[in-house]
């Protein structure tokens, strides 16, 4: 069974378990390097700026950015090296840095990867 961990990066804390990412595309305020030692920071898979900013401004609006960030990651292969672990039934850990735990990036994602290993 394959499982994704979603945590926000700020509640987050060393060590890194095997197959960490953070997935924001800019590195998380106040938080060094070297709190994130062995995590790997996927910022590919993270909305674009345009899509980010648009978000940050609207986020009342959660299903349409859903919309628009699938069809990024839709066209983006940068994930699938995640798809692949999960096929291996290995865990994967997801950093985020929003506030929000029900309506971000991370969530998206998850639920994205979930998708492409039914198929």
């Amino acid at each position: 069974m394959a499982e994704i961990i979603l945590q926000r990066v700020y509640d987050f804390s060393a060590p890194a378990p095997e197959h960490c990412y953070l997935t924001d595309r800019l590195w998380p305020r106040g938080i060094s390097k070297e709190r994130l030692q062995g995590v790997v920071w996927l910022k590919q898979v993270a909305p674009d700026t345009a899509l980010r900013q648009w978000f940050h401004q609207h986020t009342d609006q959660w299903d349409e950015f859903v919309a628009l960030y699938r069809q990024q990651l839709a066209v983006n292969d940068a994930w699938q090296p995640l798809v692949a672990l999960l096929r291996e039934g290995k865990p994967l850990t997801l950093l985020y840095g929003s506030k929000d735990t029900q309506h971000n990036q991370g969530v998206v994602l998850r639920d994205f990867l979930l998708d492409q290993i039914k198929d």
